[in-house]
């Protein structure tokens, strides 16, 4: 079992950045994939990002290519999303997700535990 939580979250105006974190806590972190994803809403739940166990790959969505890095320390057992240029339509509630054994992943179903999920909502 691994437990997940997010932080980070919070208000910023367009144009602004925020750093979310998500720290996990029980089995051994650096077995896992880390995704995050977010839902707006009334909207499906949709893909962020994703890293493999080193850190060394990573996929984006096309929404945030080139604005928004996934990074992970495995020492602290933290996995960060540094967003820059936010949009209003980055606003939503993000979560993050961790998959066992596994390689990056776009996919939701491949995440075996998720956390509670922080809300960031970008301003106009």
């Amino acid at each position: 079992q691994v437990q997940l939580v997010e932080s980070g979250g919070g208000l910023v105006q367009a144009g602004g950045s925020l750093r979310l974190s998500c720290a996990a806590a029980g089995r051994t972190f650096s077995n896992y994939a880390m995704g995050w994803f977010r839902q707006a809403p009334g909207k499906e739940r949709e893909f962020v990002a994703s890293i493999n166990w080193s850190g060394g790959t990573s996929i984006y969505a096309d929404s945030v290519k080139g604005r928004f890095t996934i990074s992970r320390d495995n020492a602290k057992n933290t996995v960060y999303l540094q967003m820059n240029s936010l949009k209003p339509e980055d606003t939503a509630v993000y979560y993050c997700a961790a998959r066992r054994f596994g390689n990056i992943s776009n996919y939701q179903r491949a995440y075996d535990y998720w956390g509670q999920g922080t809300q960031v909502t970008v301003s106009s």
